[in-house]
């Protein structure tokens, strides 16, 4: 594909809007009309090994692909949902070549300079969507592992910092940490009760 084609089109979505720690991560991938890549599907469909394994086959066929990380303190100052959306915004401005096009998951979009359009289900719909779902998700995973081994008591290497059981009964013991959304209600909680 000629990058200076009129349909480049970019795909968007993110990880991580419902854990109670960590941040949310945005990618935007524009592939090319021919590619080679097997098993895109939404990223939860997904093991996390195939994620692992086509996360590289991504990169490497992309035309152009972008990783935002929303970090903990932009999700607090300005809500989850605006801080996806911002993300959104930096991850397909800072596209080389610019989209023609954007393909949002969900839907809500961020204002952004180039045509958009949201597709609800559309991680396990279009390609371009997909590569974006396994990317961040991936992206979003491995920080997650970092962040166990530096706040280890909580589990961060098997929840991700959603809310599971485990996530709750550690968040309760041991109060929040750097990482955690003191704006989302678990946590809020935590801090009140200590």
């Amino acid at each position: 594909m000629n990058p200076a084609d009129p349909v480049l089109e970019a795909g968007v979505d993110e990880a991580g809007r419902g854990p109670l720690a960590g941040p949310v991560v945005v990618a935007a991938v524009i592939l090319p009309q021919r590619y080679t890549l097997d098993w895109l599907d939404d990223s939860k469909r997904l093991s996390a090994t195939k994620r692992e394994k086509l996360a590289p086959q991504i990169v490497t066929q992309a035309i152009a692909y972008n990783i935002q990380f929303v970090e903990v303190d932009e999700i607090d100052r300005v809500n989850i949902l605006q801080a996806t959306l911002n993300g959104m915004q930096r991850a397909v401005e800072s596209l080389e070549p610019t989209p023609k096009r954007a393909l949002i998951d969900g839907n809500r979009a961020p204002e952004l300079s180039c045509e958009v359009e949201t597709v609800i289900g559309g991680d396990g719909l279009i390609a371009s969507i997909s590569a974006a779902s396994i990317l961040a998700k991936v992206y979003r995973d491995r920080l997650m592992l970092e962040m166990h081994n530096r706040y280890p008591g909580y589990g961060f290497d098997r929840h991700k910092g959603y809310p599971t059981a485990q996530h709750l009964e550690k968040l309760s013991l041991l109060g929040p940490c750097p990482i955690h959304r003191r704006t989302f209600a678990p946590v809020r909680r935590a801090i009140v009760s200590r």
